[in-house]
């Protein structure tokens, strides 16, 4: 393609032949060490490798242009130790989230940086060749002149799905788009390789790997622990959630996890696109667009809060675009829920925490592009 030239390709070839374990231990300490470098005796140190190892590895990743030396340091005895770090410019993912009613596009860089994005309308009623056709469009179009390297491209959508497969089911609201090969589509017609997930999926992987990084943890903080356990709730268009349990994603035995807005809680309530009635997503949208964003932001929390009865998980995390336009009352009525749950059951270090998600507005759309990053630091696979 235009946009990818020999040297750039031949490294995105060399990026995705890097699987090893190892070698992912290492990249993945050099991302998060950031432009201050760190030595390859922390390395070593740090990973449990042997130094030989830790050279071996670095020279290689070093050859292929992803480490470069970021200076010397001081140490304790002997000579100053070189510092390596990663050369984020050495590869690019594109994330695409695919909304009903808009595409979201961004190339983001090995750490995670977004370096340029696009935004415009999109039906996802309009037919499947309609919609790969425009989500291409975009794509390239974000990608023209840039001459990087891209290792290809994540997309987010809502679910229900085939991870695995990169199969749509039954898409609340567009049941035409069940069975359709979505990832083979939009390979077939871009030239790369394409991973596909839910929305849902997307923003939590993203989180849960910057999550540090953006100072969200359990306490709000930067000295935090690491994200391993929290339920990312979007609400927006529709309602899904994306769950990370143990610092990985849970997609399920059918990557069917997370279809969290088609819990059924009032038997006798509003029929909702899925064929039930009383789920928690109708009557959220419904309580939204009669302009009681309260009541909604209640039913969510009744959601939230029997996710944490049965996961025991250590965060709330709200997003998407209804929420966004109502922060302040969605957290406050999430965690009044939790707060009352917690004092029943007599929880003696009391609820657990809401927030709102990092990442904004394109928060999917990047974590759709960790979906392509996310695995060569050995992280988001499960």
């Amino acid at each position: 393609m235009a946009y990818v030239n020999r040297t750039n390709a031949e490294s995105g070839v060399n990026l995705l032949a890097l699987r090893s374990h190892n070698a992912a231990l290492v990249l993945d300490l050099l991302r998060t060490a950031g432009e201050g470098g760190i030595s390859r005796l922390e390395l070593a140190e740090r990973t449990g490798l042997t130094p030989q190892a830790v050279s071996k590895i670095t020279a290689r990743l070093r050859a292929d242009g992803l480490v470069a030396e970021a200076g010397r340091r001081a140490s304790t005895g002997g000579k100053p130790r070189t510092v390596l770090r990663l050369v984020p410019e050495a590869g690019h993912a594109v994330g695409l989230h695919l909304d009903r009613d808009e595409v979201t596009v961004v190339l983001c860089d090995l750490a995670g940086a977004v370096v340029a994005e696009r935004r415009v309308p999109l039906d996802l009623g309009a037919g499947a060749e309609a919609v790969v056709e425009s989500a291409a469009g975009e794509v390239e179009a974000l990608l023209a002149g840039a001459g990087v390297s891209v290792l290809g491209v994540g997309v987010a959508l809502p679910g229900p799905l085939d991870h695995a497969r990169g199969v749509l089911h039954r898409v609340t609201g567009f049941p035409e788009w069940d069975g359709f090969p979505l990832r083979d589509a939009l390979a077939g017609r871009l030239g790369v390789p394409v991973v596909v997930d839910k929305d849902t999926n997307a923003a939590a992987l993203g989180i849960a790997v910057v999550g540090r990084e953006s100072g969200v943890g359990t306490t709000g903080d930067v000295s935090s622990s690491p994200l391993e356990s929290f339920a990312y709730l979007h609400l927006g268009t529709g309602l899904g959630a994306g769950l990370v349990i143990g610092g990985g994603v849970h997609r399920g035995a059918r990557t069917g996890a997370g279809e969290f807005g088609h819990q059924v809680i009032q038997l006798d309530g509003p029929p909702c696109g899925c064929g039930n009635r009383g789920c928690i997503e109708a009557l959220c949208l419904a309580a939204v667009d009669r302009g009681a964003v309260g009541e909604a932001a209640r039913v969510l929390g009744v959601g939230a809060a029997n996710l944490v009865g049965l996961l025991d998980i250590d965060l709330v995390l709200l997003g998407g675009r209804t929420v966004a336009a109502h922060e302040e009352a969605f957290v406050r009525g999430v965690g009044a829920v939790l707060e009352e749950r917690a004092r029943l059951e007599g929880v003696d270090d009391g609820a657990i925490p809401v927030r709102v998600a990092p990442g904004g507005a394109r928060g999917v759309a990047e974590g759709a592009a960790q979906l392509l990053l996310a695995p060569l630091f050995g992280r988001g696979e499960d």
